[in-house]
């Protein structure tokens, strides 16, 4: 279906508004404009949207740049704070917390990587912690913020930062942002799709008006409105590697601290989270329903908020896995039309952004290229499956002893997860696969955090004396710890720089 020649693309509809909607139409009207495209955005104020994404990877900002905006002028319309980070409590034993960086560690010996000058340090019986060399790690678990210098003098100085958001408030901004640039909304409900032997033809709404097109993206969440529904892509699951089907969300009044970073917490059935906005924190619980019941798991999560509850409890079904055609005919599905991998590690809107980014480079010419849609499914299959398998290592590595987290040890895990694993195991390297989202400091963090120790090293580490070694790396933790003092508290930086009143 679809392979035929079409005219030349200048309607495009998107179903769904919400994040991923809104995201989709500011890209495209902005970075589209020259070629005046007709942008459509159809959606429900009956329907809603799931609105409980509020943490983001460094690439957010990557995307408001995209925009020409600054991300200060988001964070002041969003209630944004910045996020340095993830806090890994309880996942290994009770008590035990570590911390995955924005950031790199120590700093190399010529090309000797770090994490082996620090192995044989391990070796000499210095019992250093591996993130007390990360000055990302260290100013956020000292309440600490600031940008990273523009250019770093040492490894170490070279870290990037995130925001945490309401998304509700972001879709918002972001609507306001596209209609100024010509992107006409429709507040109705797609009552019938027509499909044709080239794609979808148009749409018919519930006014009775029908909106045709000649490139529909479909943003209508886990209903997969188009790509589902209309065209029957189908789907991969992958419960067999991630056991948890469910999440309950609510948020709650700020008493805690103010942290730059969120907090991702493990529990018998799965994970609650933690994320501090500027008046409200949101959390939630993600669970394996075959562990839990909702009701159960909505009153773990009741009994760990820090403040007063400010909205009913947001309960939500989802199957992780991912399209098996995102892009099928003439319809992309971005955001949770194309998949879902829950948010361990708050990448559900960077992989709304990639996949905009995607389709604009191989959207270049007047027509849509069969090989243009192979391509991005290829790609975007391989991403999602990155990040499934970093996701996967964080259960399968967890020390708990309850059923659940017994089982994930025993899962076989993906040939090329095992293989990154083996490898670092045998002698501390690294594996790098195309379409990696996490790179080597994050994998770094897991190794060390859940204690998968490397074997061996690079054996370039045995060029420099133990004692110039301990030397340097006694003035690196100095120099790391003279930084931090410098920093001003999370609040402190919100306020001066941000410009808002805590």
């Amino acid at each position: 279906m679809g392979d035929g020649r079409m005219e030349p693309i200048k309607r495009i509809v998107i179903v769904g508004g919400g994040t991923a909607g809104w995201m989709t139409a500011a890209s495209l009207s902005h970075q589209l404009a020259h070629l005046n495209l007709d942008i459509t955005l159809v959606e429900s104020t009956e329907i809603g949207t799931v609105g409980v994404g509020e943490a983001t990877v460094p690439a957010i900002r990557d995307y408001v740049a995209s925009l020409g905006l600054d991300i200060l002028e988001v964070m002041r319309a969003t209630e944004g704070t910045a996020k340095l980070g993830i806090e890994f409590v309880d996942w290994t034993r009770t008590g035990h917390r570590f911390f995955h960086p924005f950031g790199l560690y120590g700093v190399p010996a010529g090309q000797t990587a770090f994490h082996h000058i620090w192995h044989r340090l391990r070796e000499c019986g210095d019992e250093t912690p591996f993130a007390t060399y990360n000055l990302c790690t260290q100013m956020a678990l000292a309440g600490r913020f600031q940008p990273p210098v523009p250019r770093a003098r040492v490894a170490f100085e070279a870290y990037d930062w995130a925001i945490h958001f309401d998304a509700g408030l972001f879709a918002r901004f972001l609507r306001g942002f596209a209609e100024a640039r010509r992107v006409t909304r429709i507040d109705a409900k797609v009552v019938q799709v027509e499909v044709t032997e080239l794609g979808i033809s148009h749409l018919e709404l519930d006014t009775g008006v029908q909106i045709p097109g000649d490139l529909f993206i479909d943003c209508s969440g886990f209903r997969g409105l188009l790509i589902q529904g209309a065209l029957g892509s189908g789907y991969v699951d992958w419960k067999k590697w991630l056991p948890c089907d469910r999440a309950v969300a609510l948020p709650c009044g700020l008493t805690g601290d103010l942290t730059p970073y969120t907090r991702s917490t493990a529990q018998a059935a799965g994970w609650s989270w933690r994320i501090p906005l500027q008046h409200r924190v949101g959390n939630g619980y993600v669970y394996a329903s075959d562990v839990i019941d909702d009701d159960a798991a909505e009153q773990v999560l009741r009994e760990q908020l820090e403040g007063e509850v400010l909205a009913r409890a947001n309960r939500l079904r989802f199957r992780t896995g991912h399209a098996t055609e995102a892009w099928k005919a003439n319809c992309v599905a971005i955001g949770l039309a194309s998949g879902f991998l829950e948010p361990l590690e708050s990448t559900s809107i960077v992989l709304i952004q990639t996949g905009i980014e995607k389709l604009i480079k191989l959207l270049p010419g007047p027509h849509i290229s069969p090989a243009a849609r192979r391509e991005y499914n290829r790609t975007l299959t391989l991403e999602y499956e990155r990040i499934r398998d970093f996701i996967l290592l964080h259960y399968w590595a967890s020390g708990r002893d309850e059923p659940l987290w017994r089982a994930c040890r025993a899962t076989e895990l993906p040939d090329a997860l095992q293989n990154k694993i083996d490898l670092f195991k045998a002698k501390g390297h690294l594996v790098r696969y195309e379409w990696e989202s996490f790179q080597d400091p994050s994998w770094l963090s897991m190794y060390a955090g859940f204690g998968i120790a490397a074997e061996g090293r690079d054996l370039t580490a045995d060029r420099f004396g133990v004692d110039e070694l301990i030397d340097i790396a006694a003035r690196m933790r100095s120099d790391i710890a003279g930084r931090v003092a410098g920093a001003p508290s999370h609040a402190d930086w919100l306020a001066e720089t941000v410009k808002v009143s805590i």
